[in-house]
């Protein structure tokens, strides 16, 4: 099965793995939907060699909340589904690499084939699947089109392909994140990266709209990102973006962040916040907002100096990181989403994953605000796990 999907063009990988299952396991179909930007719908991926006929009518997008393959989605464990007059079932796997929700793989198999031995090979099937599209996606653009329910605006393409993704799993925190208006989403971003050691984590917000917000903080996350991988400090890192910043735009442009540093063995956390994103903090069942020494954006001003604080996050602890176009929209009465909205919503959603929280929040926020809105916002949570003592 590995072999059939690696071997495989990019742009086949459903085809090749659709041969493998039904010499292998007797499938009778196998179709692949991905999570679209805004995580509303599941969308089909199509390929030249998908079968055709009445026996197999073409896919189509189907809810993440309300379909099978959305509550496996949403579930992250295997559904089965009987399909009627045929003696077959079909098996919705989640497609997901470290946490990060891309799919579900669907396959239809006889009904005295589908034994729990098998759906562990599925489910391994699916797991390979997700880690070959992320390779494939360096070749073609199959999947990523696959993505869209619609156009995508220029500077929200900037934004999605600047994302190291939209969540991740490790042994010491779960993370997701979510922009929106996700098809034209334009200043607000967000990044990480670990090694061994620590977690290094931006959330950013370029000033403006349009290409010119989505040029700007393109320019602060990679110069955020050519500091961190010289091995420096974050305080170092702030400053040397804002160098990078000055020096192109003379103040002219700047870009708001909140850097933080993890140390995963100990769950001490440095931060610089420079700028307008805010941190809030659920502990037990207290929701509040983690003040922060404010300091100046990234590129106000030349040769800006910046200085890292310190703080403590415990095993349990969940962090929701958030833009002012989600703390600071109003509603119909004037009351700001972040003085009580914000933290009602934290607690509303307790009890949902990581990877789950920011859509749900930002539904939240939709409905507070009572009217679209085109104003970025973007919303990040972490959960802490910590690791456990030896």
């Amino acid at each position: 099965m590995e072999r059939a999907v690696r071997a495989a063009a990019p742009h086949d990988l459903v085809g090749a793995l659709r041969g493998a299952l039904a010499t292998a396991y007797g499938a009778a179909s196998v179709t692949l939907h991905l999570a679209d930007y805004g995580l509303t719908v599941l969308r089909p991926v199509s390929g030249a060699g998908d079968p055709a006929g009445p026996a197999f009518p073409a896919a189509e997008d189907l809810s993440l909340h309300n379909t099978p393959e959305g509550r496996a989605f949403g579930s992250q464990e295997p559904r089965e589904q009987e399909v009627r007059h045929r003696d077959a079932v079909d098996h919705h796997l989640p497609v997901t690499v470290r946490g990060e929700r891309l799919g579900i793989l669907t396959v239809r198999l006889p009904g005295g084939l589908s034994t729990p031995e098998t759906v562990d090979d599925l489910t391994q099937v699916a797991d390979l699947l997700g880690h070959e599209i992320l390779v494939a996606e360096r070749d073609t653009d199959l999947y990523q089109r696959a993505r869209r329910a619609s156009r995508l605006t220029l500077a929200a393409e900037m934004q999605w392909e600047l994302l190291p993704a939209r969540a991740c799993t490790a042994r010491e925190y779960a993370i997701g994140a979510q922009l929106e208006p996700a098809y034209a989403i334009h200043g607000d971003n967000f990044d990480w990266a670990s090694d061994a050691n620590e977690l290094t984590l931006a959330v950013t917000n370029g000033m403006g709209e349009g290409i010119q917000a989505s040029l700007l903080t393109n320019l602060a996350v990679n110069a955020l990102r050519n500091a961190r991988r010289a091995g420096i400090g974050i305080a170092d890192q702030a400053a040397l973006a804002d160098q990078a910043l000055y020096e192109q735009h003379r103040g002219a442009s700047y870009v708001s962040t909140l850097l933080l540093r993890f140390e995963l063995a100990t769950g001490r956390v440095e931060a610089v916040d420079a700028g307008s994103p805010e941190l809030w903090r659920q502990r037990d069942k207290t929701v509040e907002r983690v003040h922060l020494d404010a300091q100046l954006p990234l590129g106000m001003f030349e040769e800006s100096d910046y200085v890292a604080q310190s703080f403590q996050v415990l095993p349990g602890d969940r962090l929701l990181f958030v833009s002012d176009g989600v703390y600071a929209a109003v509603s119909p009465q004037g009351e700001a989403y972040g003085e009580r909205a914000l933290a009602r919503a934290i607690s509303a959603t307790s009890l949902l994953p990581a990877a789950m929280v920011p859509r749900a929040v930002l539904r939240e926020l939709a409905e507070h605000r009572g009217a679209e809105s085109t104003d970025d916002a973007l919303v990040l949570c972490l959960d802490w796990f910590g690791r456990p003592e030896e």
